[in-house]
């Protein structure tokens, strides 16, 4: 239970952050919150040559909201989205999530850049970026790159990082007033990771669904956008009975994983469960 070796950085400037990155590349880790990183270290899951601890880049501590929507710095914790961080439906839905990660001492270490880099596919951020298409700014020596997110994740763990890039920003979409949003997960514990979740958000005028984001997660090797479900969504009625289509569609589309924790066949049943009361509550 005690990493292997490493060289430990503590630079005191982002451009000091990035030259370490473009000088170890390979055999380097990104230090923020240490929450899911530390642990898989001590069990020799990774074992880093150098650890670069940015804590002291205050510069990345931020959440900035305007028209288009939040940039969330890479130093910002999740026990951050414990308040309402901007008004409408986009910061109760964050404040909602938030509640549902980990234990509260893991929040107020753990940053939402963090999950979306570390990318297990049973993060609630990963869904929650996915769903609501985010945005991910990429910084290195070469300069800033912008990846889309349906780009970003790669499988269990795996992004489209490069080796000398530090995820430094999230960028989230505004979603207006007139949209409502719904989330649910299933733990055998809370705290534990989800066994299966499901987010939706649904912009309804006279009853009608006139735009939808439905996103699920933890049952695949990443988060996934159900697109062809959001588009049956849209023109119908936001009632009971669409709904309970749509959860048996989602049903019907998925291929689970199984592990020791799930069949596949019950993340399955969960997923339309999931979906079916995510929905409900958007719909409300």
């Amino acid at each position: 239970m005690k990493p292997a070796a490493f060289d430990y950085f503590r630079p005191a400037s982002l451009s000091e952050a990035l030259a370490l990155l473009a000088k170890h590349k390979d055999g380097c880790k990104i230090l923020a919150g240490g929450q899911s990183l530390v642990p898989a270290m001590n069990f020799r899951l990774a074992r880093p040559d150098v650890l670069i601890d940015i804590n002291d880049l205050a510069e990345l501590d931020y959440i900035r909201a305007d028209d288009n929507g939040l940039q969330i710095g890479a130093l910002t914790r999740h026990a951050a989205f414990h308040r309402r961080v901007v008004d409408g439906p986009l910061g109760a839905l964050l404040s909602s999530v938030a509640g549902h990660i980990a234990h509260y001492p893991i929040r107020q270490r753990g940053t939402f850049a963090g999950s979306l880099a570390h990318a297990d596919p049973a993060s609630e951020w990963c869904l929650v970026a996915t769903t609501l298409d985010a945005a991910i700014v990429a910084k290195s020596t070469r300069g800033d790159r912008i990846i889309a997110v349906g780009d970003f994740f790669n499988g269990t763990f795996a992004t489209d990082l490069e080796p000398d890039e530090l995820l430094a920003e999230v960028r989230l979409p505004a979603i207006a007033q007139g949209w409502r949003t719904g989330f649910y997960e299933f733990s055998r514990r809370a705290g534990d990771f989800a066994l299966g979740m499901a987010l939706a958000a649904l912009r309804i005028e006279g009853g009608v669904v006139s735009e939808a984001r439905l996103g699920i997660g933890g049952v695949s090797d990443r988060a996934i956008r159900l697109q062809k479900l959001e588009g049956a969504l849209v023109g119908h009625l936001a009632s009971p009975e669409l709904i309970e289509t749509i959860a048996r569609e989602a049903w019907a589309s998925v291929s689970p994983i199984g592990d020791i924790h799930a069949s596949p066949e019950y993340r399955r049943d969960l997923i339309a469960t999931a979906v079916k009361r995510a929905l409900t509550e958007a719909a409300a």
